[in-house]
């Protein structure tokens, strides 16, 4: 296991050539990036940078992309998600995940996940190429992660 965190979105770039080095040394199977705009959408923010943003973000996913070709790791980011001023107050989920299409297109699969029940939590498949779209309850307890309760 190897952490870092990251300080600003040059740092977080940064981050993935270190990682490159460490994988090239020993066998990893799973990297994950804990919310993967954040430190992008404080450093670039306003209209004005938005373009510079989206391309800095697609570099640092583009560069996920090659570790996880180059070393077979499956990778898995988290994101934040805004509330959608364009959907529907009616609407089923007016959320939107933030990275709009450059999140979307450089995903294999997407899931949503939202709180349930007390303790339950609930995982959608939101989108993906394999698998349907559906929902899995659990429940985070004492213990972690195990089956939801009624």
């Amino acid at each position: 296991v190897a952490y870092a965190r990251a300080h600003n979105s040059e740092h977080q770039m940064e981050l993935l050539k270190t990682a490159a080095a460490i994988m090239s040394q020993d066998r990893y199977s799973l990297m994950v990036v804990d919310s993967a705009t954040a430190l992008f959408r404080t450093d670039y923010t306003g209209r004005g940078e938005l373009s510079e943003r989206q391309m800095q973000m697609a570099q640092f996913l583009r560069q996920l992309t090659r570790l996880a070709e180059e070393f077979g790791i499956a990778i898995v980011i988290t994101n934040q998600v805004v509330a959608n001023p364009d959907g529907m107050s009616f609407a089923k989920d007016s959320t939107k995940p933030i990275g709009g299409n450059i999140i979307a297109h450089a995903s294999t699969t997407r899931l949503r996940l939202r709180k349930g029940r007390g303790e339950n939590r609930i995982c959608t498949v939101y989108d993906s190429p394999t698998l349907p779209e559906a929902d899995a309850q659990f429940a985070i307890g004492p213990n972690g992660v195990c089956d939801s309760t009624d």
